[in-house]
């Protein structure tokens, strides 16, 4: 199977581990969502239902809603479609007007590159992402790797076919011309509209990988926008700071340390380790992490019961393979530490999931 990637240096982490009820996302960008379900018959009415989310809030700039709202309208749109490749198709809809003052910041930035950073400054509140983002350059090539994408469930394929339609739609639309993808892995089987893929994306697709990353050229960050305006562009941040400040959400320490782990198949460092790679002395981050009403071991433990949990529910890897990629020294430990996690071994998770 592919290795997975060390995080580098450059490394610009984004987090969702903060409250589910918290309302911290905006909900512009899912009007193309309802519009394409009107389109298939389907009342906005019902894809809105159960979630407490009004259709009036898409008419108020300052409306957030949660990550818990988010997932229902996610599962309901899901649940409705009579077209299985309706993420697809409802983010292929998305314009720059759709993501509101962030949308614009995108669209009047100097350079792609410019444009990207500030997609990754705001994406824990713009556009909706209910995975964990980081990006990093690697040579010639830009990476978007979404972490822990399983935590979705059964609802994986449609919010990584809506997330990626929707921001190929705003990049291709910023820069007037298709995104320079050179590449994308996803972790789940080809669907049936696979072909639907390269022909949206204008790169190989790749399914069934280890990893779920969106490969760019890197050089293409040096594009300018034909829509740049500093003024505009400073205008819009502004704009943004100014909505998200003061929205409950979890510091960077927490889910850099968490992305850092998940990017370390079967080692992970002691925080004597992590320190010295944050540049901190131990004393320093146990008071972070004090601060923060956690601790190194119960973020190593998190990490651990969720990547386990993934491996047991969506892979056929054996108790010793998943024990030795969670960094175990043998398959008795891992046993141990999962009874303790959840009061069940391993196998009766993999049990419960085949019934």
């Amino acid at each position: 199977m592919a290795s997975v990637p060390t995080p580098s240096s450059t490394d610009v982490l984004v987090g969702n581990f903060s409250g589910l009820h918290a309302p911290t996302m905006v909900l512009f960008d899912l009007k193309s969502l309802l519009t394409e379900l009107e389109s298939e018959g389907v009342p906005a009415r019902q894809v809105l239902a159960g979630t407490g989310v009004r259709l009036q809030q898409f008419e108020e700039p300052r409306s957030l809603i949660s990550r818990h709202q988010r997932i229902g309208i996610y599962r309901n749109a899901y649940r409705l479609a009579t077209r299985p490749d309706v993420g697809l198709l409802a983010g292929a809809r998305q314009r720059i007007s759709g993501f509101g003052i962030y949308g614009y910041a995108i669209a009047s930035s100097r350079t792609l590159g410019a444009a990207l950073d500030i997609c990754m400054k705001y994406l824990q509140h713009a556009a909706g992402p209910v995975l964990q983002i980081s990006s990093r350059i690697e040579g010639e090539v830009g990476i978007f790797q979404s972490h822990d994408p399983w935590s979705v469930g059964d609802l994986l394929p449609f919010v990584a076919e809506f997330w990626r339609s929707s921001n190929n739609s705003l990049l291709s639309r910023a820069l007037e011309a298709p995104v320079p993808s050179v590449r994308m892995l996803f972790p789940y089987p080809a669907p049936a509209h696979w072909r639907a893929y390269s022909k949206m994306f204008g790169c190989p697709v790749e399914f069934g990988c280890d990893v779920m990353e969106w490969h760019y050229d890197a050089k293409a960050r040096e594009l300018e926008l034909p829509n740049a305006n500093p003024m505009t562009a400073l205008m819009c941040q502004n704009l943004c700071d100014e909505m998200f400040a003061g929205v409950e959400n979890e510091s960077d320490l927490i889910p850099s340390i968490r992305a850092f782990l998940v990017n370390q198949p079967g080692r992970f460092e002691n925080v004597d380790g992590l320190a010295e790679r944050m540049g901190v002395s131990v004393r320093t981050l146990y008071r972070r992490l004090s601060a923060e009403g956690t601790s190194y071991q119960a973020i190593v433990d998190d990490v651990r019961l969720r990547l386990a949990r993934q491996y047991l529910e969506h892979t056929s890897m054996t108790i010793e393979q998943i024990a030795e990629r969670l960094g175990f020294s043998d398959a008795s430990n891992f046993r141990k530490a999962f009874k303790r996690w959840t009061g069940s071994a391993p196998s009766d998770q993999r049990t419960e999931q085949a019934v």
